[in-house]
Formats: C-alpha cells, sequence, structure tokens
C-alpha cells in the first residue's frame, strides 16, 4: 500500500502536465476559434453594412429622379391652375388659350399630355389638340377625390391605363375664387420612365426596387409583374409598416415574396417613396465563402493542435511511466520490494528536518531477522531470501500510514521510520511486527525477529545518525536478552549516545 502511494505521488506531477497540457491545447483552440468567430462576425456586418449604404444610396438616387420629375409634371399642372382663372381665357381663340395654358407645361416622350375636365366631368381642354374628343371621367377616383376634397393638392392615382397607356395619373383641383369646384386638371407619366429608369440600373436578377405611395401602395416593382402593380401593402396581415421606417432597413421576409431581403427604404419626403431590396444570401455570399475558407483553416489547426497535444500527453504519460519503474528499481530493493538504503536515508534526512521544524517526535525500529546466518547455511540462500520475504511482508502489513517508510536496511536487517511517533506507540508496532513473524514462523519457517525502538524530538545541532545509533544499541540489547523481543533505547541510552 505505502509503495503504490509512493508511486502516484512520483507519478502525480507528471500526470497534472499532461492534463495541463490538453486544458491548455482546448483552451487555445477554444480562444482562437472565438477570435475568428468574432473576426467572421465583424467581416458580416462589414458586408452588411456596405450592402446597406450601397441600397440606401440606390433607393436614395432613384428618389430623387422620380420626386424631382413629379415636382416637375406639378409645376405644369399649378400653372394650367392658376391660368384656368384668367378672365380673358373665355375671349380668347383656343389656339391662344392653348398658348396661355400649356405654354409652360413641361413635355417629355414620359409625359402624357395634360387635360382640363370640368365640373361634370367633361374634357374640355387638351394640350395635345384643340379640338379634344368627347370623354368623362366623372367615374374616375382622382376626379371623385378632387370633387369631394377642396384640400387634396397633388393627387398620384393608382397605376392604371390612361389614354391607351399605362400610367400614372397626376391630377389638380381647380377652384374658383370663393373656393368652389370648377374641375379637374390632369396629367399622366408613362410607365415606360420607370422602365427605362431602372434598365439603366446595374442590378442583379434577384435585386428588387419598390415604388410605393404614402399609403403603400406599390405603383412599380423591379421585376415587373402585374399582379402586384396596384397592390396596397396595408391589406398584408404579416407584415407592420413599422419594419421599414423612412430612411431604415429591414431583414427577413418581406411583404411581396417570401425570399429574405435586406430592404433599406428611402427618406425623401416627397409623395413616392422607394425601397431597394437585395437577397441576403448575395449580401453575405462573398462572406459565407471567406467564413468557410477560414472556417476550415482553423478547424484543421484545431485538431492539428488537440492531436498534437493528445500525441505529446501520450508519450508524457509514458514517459512518467519509464521514470517512474526507474525510480521504483533505484529505490526500492529487489528481492522483498521494500524501499533500500539509499532511499531510506533520503526519507529519514527529510523527516528529521521536518521534525525539527515542527518540534515533534521521531521514532526508528531496527529490526533484524534472528539466527539468519545459520537458518542461510543450513537451507540454503533461497530458503534464507524466503525468510526475509517474509519478515518484509510482515513488516508490510503493520506499517500502514502514509508517512511511515519501511526499508531492507542491509543483509537480515531492517528500519521503519515512524514520523511523528512516540516511544510506546513505536514499541507496539514493533510488537505487532515481531508477533506476525513469530506467528509466520510456526508455521514452518522458523525465524523469529528482534526488535530496537528509540524514538526523540530532533534538536538543533544533532543529527538523524543519533536517532539510527540509539534504535541499534537497542536492537543489540534485545538481542544480548535472548532474541524474538523487543527492546527500547532508554533515557540514558540517547543521552549516551548524543
Amino acid at each position: 500500500m505505502l509503495s503504490g502511494w509512493r508511486k502516484a505521488k512520483a507519478r502525480r506531477p507528471w500526470r497534472i502536465s499532461a492534463k495541463l497540457l490538453i486544458i491548455t491545447s482546448v483552451v487555445t483552440v477554444i480562444g482562437f476559434s472565438a477570435i475568428c468567430v468574432n473576426v467572421m462576425l465583424d467581416m458580416r456586418r462589414g458586408e452588411e453594412a456596405l450592402a446597406r449604404q450601397t441600397l440606401e444610396n440606390l433607393a436614395t438616387s432613384i428618389d430623387a429622379d422620380i420626386s424631382r420629375n413629379i415636382d416637375i409634371y406639378d409645376l405644369s399642372l399649378k400653372a394650367v391652375v392658376n391660368n384656368m382663372l384668367l378672365p380673358e381665357l373665355a375671349t380668347v381663340s383656343r389656339s391662344v388659350r392653348q398658348l396661355i395654358l400649356f405654354d409652360h407645361a413641361t413635355t417629355a416622350r414620359h409625359f402624357g399630355a395634360i387635360q382640363v375636365f370640368d365640373a361634370d366631368g367633361r374634357l374640355t381642354i387638351d394640350a395635345s389638340t384643340l379640338d379634344p374628343q368627347a370623354e368623362n371621367r366623372t367615374d374616375e377616383e382622382y376626379f371623385r377625390i378632387h370633387r369631394d376634397n377642396p384640400d387634396v393638392g397633388l393627387f398620384i392615382s393608382r397605376p392604371m391605363l390612361f389614354r391607351g397607356a399605362f400610367s400614372i395619373v397626376l391630377s389638380r383641383r381647380i377652384s374658383d375664387t370663393d373656393g368652389g369646384f370648377m374641375g379637374v386638371v390632369a396629367g399622366s407619366i408613362r410607365y415606360t420612365y420607370f422602365h427605362e429608369l431602372f434598365e439603366r440600373l446595374s442590378l442583379d436578377p434577384e435585386d428588387t426596387i419598390t415604388v410605393l405611395k404614402r399609403d403603400r401602395t406599390i405603383m412599380m416593382r423591379r421585376p415587373f409583374d402585374l399582379d402586384i402593380i396596384g397592390k396596397n401593402l396595408g391589406t398584408q396581415q404579416n407584415w407592420k409598416p413599422d419594419n421599414l421606417r423612412a430612411g431604415g432597413s429591414y431583414a427577413g421576409k418581406g411583404p411581396v415574396d417570401v425570399t429574405p431581403r435586406l430592404y433599406v427604404r428611402s427618406s425623401g419626403s416627397g409623395p413616392l417613396f422607394v425601397v431597394a431590396g437585395k437577397p441576403l444570401s448575395a449580401v453575405f455570399s462573398l462572406w459565407q465563402r471567406e467564413a468557410l475558407r477560414i472556417g476550415a483553416v482553423v478547424l484543421m489547426l484545431s485538431l492539428f493542435v488537440l492531436g498534437s497535444a493528445i500525441v505529446l500527453a501520450r508519450e508524457i504519460g509514458r514517459r512518467a511511466d519509464a521514470e517512474s519503474r526507474l525510480e521504483e528499481m533505484a529505490t526500492t530493493d529487489a528481492l522483498t520490494g521494500l524501499r533500500n538504503r539509499r532511499k531510506f536515508d533520503q526519507v529519514i534526512d527529510m523527516e528529521w528536518r521536518r521534525a525539527m521544524r515542527q518540534k515533534t517526535q521521531v521514532a526508528l525500529l531496527m529490526i533484524d531477522a534472528d539466527h539468519f546466518k545459520a537458518y542461510n547455511d543450513t537451507f540454503g540462500h533461497q530458503a534464507g531470501d524466503q525468510v526475509l520475504v517474509g519478515i518484509a511482508i510482515c513488516i508490510s502489513d503493520s506499517v500502514r500510514r502514509a508517512g511511515d517508510c519501511a526499508a531492507r536496511y542491509g543483509g537480515e536487517e531492517f528500519a521503519v521510520l515512524l514520523p511523528n511517533t512516540s516511544a510506546t506507540d513505536a514499541f507496539r508496532i514493533a510488537e505487532t511486527i515481531r508477533a506476525k513473524v513469530l506467528g509466520w514462523s510456526d508455521r514452518g519457517a522458523g525465524s523469529t525477529v528482534s526488535c530496537g525502538v528509540a524514538s526523540l524530538a530532533p534538536t538543533a545541532g544533532t543529527d538523524w545518525a543519533v536517532l539510527v545509533a540509539a534504535a541499534d544499541k537497542a536492537l543489540y540489547a534485545a538481542k544480548a536478552g535472548g532474541r524474538n523481543q523487543s527492546v527500547v533505547a532508554s533515557l540514558a541510552q540517547l543521552s549516551l549516545v548524543a
């Protein structure tokens, strides 16, 4: 038991080193992995911020272009509204009236001709001709809106067919000086404008551009889909307006399709606003490739570090076992399995110094096999060796404390060091050993032992040789007294030795 404890004690530092190596490697791998994860998350946030900035610039530029054209066209509508109130307008010819009303009207191939409808919805003036055909727009939404709401201002209709072209209609109310309803002036922006505007942009196939009214009606979307144009998102139960505020962004599934995108809304204050969207898979495609590459490298390095740590830990374990076996061989008596004389000298020196510091007693048993030389000469060396092994077993069975040290001192002589033990307790242990050897001897071994016992508290200037000499004198006394007995060194003997 004592040998096993010492063996475990000797191996423990190596085991701790192997465990520390593995733990350190694991912590290092976790640390580097955490750093790489943090770096990759920063890269991801950077990619998202870059995509958000790009979409914001795109949405802002489109919003600015649309708002500018609407403002320009609205100025023409305002000019017609103001000129309709001129008193001389009723007295001039139709050609002059055209010049007065539409002289400052904006013309472009995407802008429809401005028309004027009276209070009954009849077309009275058309910028494109002096002889307009009969039309009535009382059923149109924009006419009813202006007729019933004097303060609407500029009204932009839902997408519709207007004069044979898919367009949005811009209209204003004509009121007399008393605020009475006189009619509506209306014009249109054809969808060819939006198509041409979006075609000038460098967009990926899955990128989306959506133009909406303030009431969240979709006026235009790229890719173009008539089933979506004119749809009001206010009817979407699974979409909240707060998800995408003016100038804000949103990542996830949108209200139109299920493709997760990064959406950015323009911050303009015009009647229309723009939302630019890009699939999240496209936003993070480069990042995903880099993350997979870095992750693969980190994984391989982690496996290499952990594998190397395990191999080194095993080698450390093997080395510890080898050194433990070498130490065991160097400090253990090959025949009896007890400590040898060299190890005993190291232990007694260490315990002597400790007892001196702690002011405690140290006891020593010197044990000698009785009549061993005669037994050895009679029965042979093998039988003598068996006797020594039997005595060693009896000693080991009687000495069980972790700090005790049992050793073969030389030939047929044994020594047992008992730290922090009084003479009385040491004598009791010596008698236990002697009794076990005697009991074993009665079964045919034919051998007994004599024990010398000494115990003292070290003082400054004394050496552990004093304790050994005292125990030796007590052993000689036991042999002189007839053998097979234990003798405790007296105070006089200890003083004499000192």
